[in-house]
């Protein structure tokens, strides 16, 4: 593109040379869409935000305060009391808790252990939605699959499946990325495991944690100790099949299973897991604004989610997201200087186990234009790149961000500016009602050592990347709500 027949002459004063940006190169004209007083105010929040310890004081508070925090629970209930004080402290204004009804899972005791070759108690967690076992458990041969494809290649005539009657056993790798790629190569193993499962006669599902934490040779556990864990998260059912238990070991039992595996010996497990489905109960998302000025009625979202699963403090998933954004806009509000559009901060209500926050926001606020959705869900890693799903037009603006962004170390990928994914409550809303996203891309090498695991607690999060996020998210959010160009709607 030839900025020079797109952009106004003022625009190319001062543009001489380029700027790399994670791999690709556009002249340094990108600043073009915003006076230099509104490009020095972004600069400002930058800086204050890199000195700010919000974020951590925000993080240590909720998760030592008051822990995990399923949704539906008496814990959710506090912490949503708490953000309401936390986002009125800041300066915020219209702080609010639109409530709404769901129906919850509830775990129960569980256990399970090798009875043979050689007995061995196992380190596990139900996962989210497992059905219970009949009372006193059950007992069965074990089949091993190295992968959900392995197990998806195998027959679905019951009769000549090795599943049938037996206890499935998936050993799905997770692969240690920076994005989260290994993670969602890996999860579907815990998503559709029960239900291709069930399709061969299995009695009940384990598969090894969907994690990194208790790899050989990784160091993955050095953040929690030695100590092996189990994870857990959402499975699903087809009800055209039936529903049978299903539930995760942690990777050192994953590697001994493995190994008898290797030698031959028939294994047999026992696993008696209980729990209750359909549980009535309520939440509710949390929201907070910094009004805007002639496009008030426009609506710069930014995000994390409140819950948790009912394991450890939830500090990675999602506290220090909290922390960030609603660091972030009390960053804005007490500069005392107001964008265009209006800042709204939501903390999603039971994004762990069903998005119910995130489309009851969607429904609520359909009619609302919004400039941009954007999601802070993937830990305190620093962030190394910004992406955009928005109008090929807006694209300039989007530019001038990452001009700003770029003394954090954030890049802007030339190949896949605007292919970025905003997590996954703003994903929903982006999908679904077609509105603009930005993404800003956090390093999570470490992140899957304690996600979904009781080893998610405050004191094992590395914070040193919080400030840097909040500098990110406050001159994100405040570009976007003063851009003079609508982001929308985005190349989906």
């Amino acid at each position: 593109m030839d900025l020079r027949r797109r952009l106004p002459r003022r625009a190319l004063l001062g543009a001489a040379g380029a700027l790399a940006l994670g791999g690709g190169s556009r002249p340094a004209a990108a600043s073009a869409p915003f006076a230099e007083a509104e490009l020095a105010h972004a600069r400002d929040l930058r800086e204050r935000g890199l000195a700010d310890r919000t974020a951590h004081r925000l993080v240590r508070e909720l998760c030592t305060g008051i822990g995990a925090r399923p949704a539906g629970s008496p814990e959710d209930a506090k912490a949503r009391a708490w953000a309401m004080g936390a986002l009125t402290a800041l300066g915020l204004e219209n702080v609010r808790a639109e409530a709404f009804p769901l129906r919850v899972w509830r775990r129960g005791p569980a256990a399970a252990r090798l009875t043979a070759p050689q007995p061995r108690p196992l380190v596990m967690a139900a996962l989210g939605n497992s059905v219970a076992t009949p009372a006193g458990g059950l007992d069965a041969e074990v089949a091993w699959y190295p992968s959900l494809a392995a197990l998806r290649a195998d027959t679905t005539d019951r009769e000549q499946s090795r599943a049938n009657g037996r206890i499935v056993f998936i050993d799905e790798r997770t692969a240690r990325t920076r994005d989260g790629r290994g993670y969602g190569n890996a999860v579907l193993a815990r998503i559709n495991g029960p239900v291709e499962a069930a399709r061969r006669g299995a009695v009940a599902l384990a598969i090894r944690s969907i994690g990194t934490s208790g790899e050989a040779g990784s160091g993955g556990s050095e953040r929690a100790g030695t100590s092996p864990v189990a994870h857990t998260g959402a499975t699903r059912y087809d009800l055209s099949v039936p529903r049978i238990p299903a539930f995760a070991v942690s990777v050192p039992d994953a590697e001994y299973i493995a190994a008898w595996q290797a030698s031959g010996q028939m294994m047999r497990m026992h696993v008696d897991l209980q729990t209750r489905s359909g549980v009535d109960a309520s939440t509710a998302n949390v929201i907070a604004e910094w009004r805007g000025t002639d496009l008030a009625d426009e609506v710069v979202l930014i995000s994390a989610h409140l819950d948790t699963w009912d394991v450890g403090e939830g500090a990675e998933d999602d506290g220090a997201g909290v922390g960030i954004v609603c660091a972030a806009a009390g960053l804005m509000a007490s500069a005392k200087r107001r964008a265009r559009r209006t800042i709204r901060v939501v903390l999603f209500g039971n994004e762990e186990n069903g998005f119910d926050g995130a489309l009851q926001y969607g429904n609520r606020y359909k009619d609302v234009p919004h400039q941009l959705v954007a999601e802070s869900d993937f830990g305190a890693g620093r962030i190394y790149a910004v992406r955009s799903r928005v109008a090929p037009a807006a694209l300039p603006v989007i530019d001038a961000m990452a001009e700003v962004l770029a003394p954090l170390e954030i890049a802007h990928p030339e190949a896949t500016r605007n292919q970025g994914n905003p997590g996954p409550d703003a994903g929903v809303l982006m999908r679904r009602h077609r509105w603009p996203a930005i993404a800003l891309s956090q390093d999570g090498s470490r992140y899957f050592d304690v996600h979904h695991t009781v080893h998610d607690m405050f004191e094992h999060l590395d914070t040193a990347g919080l400030p840097q996020n909040v500098a990110a998210w406050a001159v994100t959010a405040w570009l976007a709500a003063q851009s003079p160009l609508p982001f929308g709607p985005p190349v989906l």
